[in-house]
């Protein structure tokens, strides 16, 4: 396989390397405030306009049937809500006996309680080909659960939720009932125009990571804390698979994609806030927030890393199961 052809077939990781490039260079263009404006482009235009590509690609059917898909609802957010902080807090524990800064410690603490984000799952899930519309059931719903019984102001989150993700999918769905012919005989790129999305996230999150003046920490307490935010990612992304792979899980492969990464990814839109109400006049408010900032990128870029893995398994199991539910034909003697 020639170099063109290859990064043809993995132009997504070749742009995930040159945003992040791109970020590090000249990050105050793409922070919050800067010639990018992502507080505009992207906390509303580019979140509408994926759950607008989510209304146009998805099938009305496909949208009512995620709704009723109770069992996979549930597991999503007793994961998210439950298990995630419990099994935080125990680990915690075992790292309140290194010297590792006891605030960077409650930082963590805080990232388990979070709920998911509304945008970076419903990409990631989308990228891979999964179950969607569950992804955007879970990730608005939990988002307004926790949003609506903490103290960041219910008003502001309900109207942010339904102006960028409820409006456009609903008007996804009305343009897509005059257009349905159109769309299944053209195929528009969905999913690419997903991850073109996505990169723009990326780049924009790394602008503010690497401005970001609360992350400049001795190397050696960076370092820990990165390493322990990618292995609780990891370590939870594998467990949630193999949890919903049980054979009594009762849950597609497309299904599994969504618990993945709904499960596991946290919100850094509403963390923040959250952060600065709870810990309002703490003098270590910078360090508590530190874990949050590293794991909203980290989950982004190990995420995209891992599409074209967890598509091949889906893709892969989907082919098996569908040969094992196919009758035998029987052999004629």
């Amino acid at each position: 396989m020639g170099l063109l052809e290859r990064l043809r077939k993995e132009w997504f990781i070749a742009g995930i390397v040159l945003v992040i490039a791109a970020a590090r260079l000249e990050p105050e263009f793409g922070v919050k405030g800067g010639p990018l404006k992502p507080e505009i482009t992207v906390t509303y235009i580019a979140v509408s306009a994926i759950f607008f590509n989510s209304g146009l690609s998805l099938k009305t059917e496909e949208l009512t049937s995620a709704l009723v898909h109770v069992k996979l609802h549930l597991f999503v957010q007793i994961f998210t809500l439950v298990f995630f902080p419990t099994a935080i807090w125990l680990f915690l524990q075992l790292l309140s006996i290194t010297p590792i800064n006891e605030w960077l410690l409650k930082g963590l603490q805080t990232v388990g309680c979070m709920p998911p984000p509304v945008s970076s799952a419903v990409i990631l899930t989308k990228a891979v080909g999964g179950n969607e519309a569950a992804a955007i059931f879970n990730s608005a719903f939990g988002s307004f659960l926790l949003g609506s019984s903490s103290s960041v102001p219910f008003t502001s989150i309900f109207s942010q939720l339904f102006m960028t993700v409820v409006v456009p999918l609903i008007i996804g769905q009305i343009v897509r009932r005059y257009i349905k012919d159109w769309l299944e005989r053209k195929k528009p790129p969905f999913g690419t125009i997903s991850s073109c999305v996505l990169l723009m996230i990326i780049y924009t999150t790394f602008c503010d990571t690497f401005a970001n003046p609360n992350i400049d920490l001795d190397k050696f307490s960076l370092i820990i804390i990165v390493f322990i935010i990618f292995s609780v990612q990891m370590s939870f992304m594998f467990l949630t698979f193999l949890f919903s792979t049980r054979s009594d899980s009762g849950f597609t492969p497309a299904d599994t994609v969504a618990i993945i990464f709904c499960s596991t990814h946290k919100s850094l839109t509403l963390g923040i806030p959250m952060l600065k109400i709870v810990f309002a006049g703490y003098e270590h408010l910078s360090l508590i927030s530190v874990p949050l900032l590293i794991y909203h990128p980290a989950q982004i870029l190990l995420g995209s890393l891992l599409v074209p893995t967890i598509k091949s398994w889906m893709v892969s199991r989907q082919k098996a199961l569908k040969l094992t539910r196919q009758p035998k034909v029987p052999v004629k003697v």
